[in-house]
């Protein structure tokens, strides 16, 4: 007796059934990119009316002319290179030399400025015109990613840099008097360490000089270390560290507007000039009076409230607990030297330190959310985190004089409500960690969820023939046309 053949409904691109719960991704992913652009645009009109270039300008010029940093664009590629093979990452680091040697011999002829860097670009941009000409379906978004991510680490500078000098441009006075006399309930921890690094130099300077300023490679490894399975799963893990880092150095400067502070060393010190109020810091603590605006120079930052070395020091050594015993090690070395660093430097005040802290981990936990869905306890400790970033905020801004009188009350307050912040973000992440590694019961007949079936199916097989023809001859379409065989020995990245 003839049967009707089973109809299989059509797959997508990846091999596997249509799935309605990536349509709201895709549309979330164009939003956002939609609102960064814009964001990009509105920076670049804003820095162009200040008489300086943003962003998008600095970085397109860098196709061609000589880079600012060299290391920051083979960075970026590095993190693009995490969706190639290992094949494919030796000939980008070929093409990017070649590039960059053409560029040294032409600006060395032409008396030119001498930097590097530019074949780096060449080659995220061209890992995105391959996607786009040559990758279809989940390989072309996976290498779009790679080049997105890549491009970010850059334009985050970039905008950082604009943001800085937007800040310098637009906030004539500065709030240093409120935040010093603040730090009073705190016992002045910027002076304390301040003499403790002037009586240990040069040693110890020359030791944090190279933990603060290194502090996004120290990052980038940690990135990295994250990612290294890219180029096998074929997919990014959920949430990993660049994605705080970034967002932390989005929102962080935006807060600068709100509450410009220079620092100690600029408001107190020598590196202000004529425009310090004294030469106090750091043998002699400021007075407590009543605090008022500081008129200060249109060229320094105001980027001190919060600190953003404390935020991206933090997400580090969060970020560093799910290594290897030695990533943790130099996961904790990093945070007390950037610690010890900014107050030592004259960079911080305590009370920087304190709201960079609360900063951090309220994005972790929103960006951790965002990835892995929303829970009662993310959202209470997104909401917990804010409230006491705001009320710090408040406090050192309203009650600055009150605080340093009473420093016995409000320091410990101080610490109090951070630490609360700190011990509710370990039990929410101990408990989203549990439940990610609590194996899930098997039901009879239930198909795999979908992420199991992006790794478990090939890359690129267009319909189930297409799939059923690649299992049984060992071959898939991937960006390379290598084996996607199950029983292929996997790729060591």
């Amino acid at each position: 007796m003839m049967t009707e053949p089973t109809r299989i409904p059509p797959r997508d691109d990846r091999g596997t059934q249509p799935a309605p719960w990536r349509r709201p991704r895709v549309v979330l992913w164009t939003a956002a990119g939609v609102v960064t652009l814009g964001f990009l645009v509105a920076l670049e009109i804003v820095a162009r009316g200040y008489g300086f270039s943003g962003p998008i300008t600095e970085q397109s010029r860098e196709v061609i002319f000589a880079p600012e940093s060299g290391p920051l664009l083979y960075g970026g590629l590095a993190l693009t290179m995490v969706v190639l093979t290992w094949r494919q990452r030796l000939i980008a680091l070929g093409v990017a030399a070649g590039v960059d040697i053409v560029f040294f011999l032409v600006r060395w002829a032409l008396d030119a400025d001498m930097n590097f860097g530019n074949g780096a670009l060449w080659v995220v941009l061209g890992v995105a015109v391959l996607g786009l000409t040559r990758r279809t379906g989940h390989e072309r978004t996976l290498l779009l990613k790679g080049t997105g991510l890549g491009l970010l680490l850059v334009a985050g500078h970039k905008t950082g840099d604009t943001w800085l000098l937007i800040t310098s441009k637009t906030r004539a006075t500065v709030l240093d008097a409120y935040v010093a006399a603040a730090d009073h309930a705190l016992a002045d921890p910027s002076w304390l360490v301040g003499r403790f690094l002037d009586a240990t130099a040069p040693v110890s300077t020359g030791i944090l000089h190279v933990v603060y300023g290194q502090l996004p490679l120290a990052a980038a490894l940690v990135g990295l270390y994250q990612l290294r399975r890219v180029a096998v799963e074929r997919r990014f893990p959920a949430h990993h560290l660049v994605r705080t880092f970034l967002m932390i150095g989005l929102l962080g400067p935006a807060i600068y507007m709100i509450f410009p502070v220079v620092g100690p060393v600029f408001a107190y010190g020598t590196d202000g000039g004529a425009w310090a109020t004294a030469n106090l810091w750091p043998d002699t603590l400021p007075p407590v009076t009543d605090p008022r605006p500081i008129p200060f120079d249109g060229i320094t930052p105001r980027n001190c409230m919060p600190s953003l070395h404390t935020a991206w020091a933090v997400t580090l050594f969060v970020h560093s607990r799910d290594g290897s015993r030695a990533m943790r090690w130099a996961g904790t070395f990093w945070l007390v030297g950037t610690l010890t660093a900014t107050l030592g430097f004259g960079y911080h005040y305590g009370a920087d330190l304190l709201a960079g802290v609360v900063f951090a981990l309220t994005i972790e936990t929103a960006m951790r959310c965002s990835a892995h869905g929303w829970d009662r306890a993310g959202v209470r400790l997104v909401a917990l985190g804010t409230t006491v970033f705001a009320a710090l905020l408040a406090s050192y801004r309203w009650l600055p004089t009150e605080m340093a009188a009473r420093p016995w009350l409000f320091g410990p307050l101080l610490l109090l409500v951070t630490g609360a912040v700190i011990y509710a973000y370990v039990r929410t992440a101990r408990a989203a960690r549990e439940r990610v590694r609590e194996p899930k019961p098997e039901v009879p007949g239930q198909r795999p969820a979908p992420e199991a079936e992006e790794s478990a199916e090939p890359a690129d097989p267009t319909d189930a023939a297409g799939a059923a023809e690649a299992a049984t001859t060992g071959t898939g379409t991937g960006t390379t046309g290598e084996s996607g065989a199950t029983d292929a020995k996997p790729e060591l990245v």
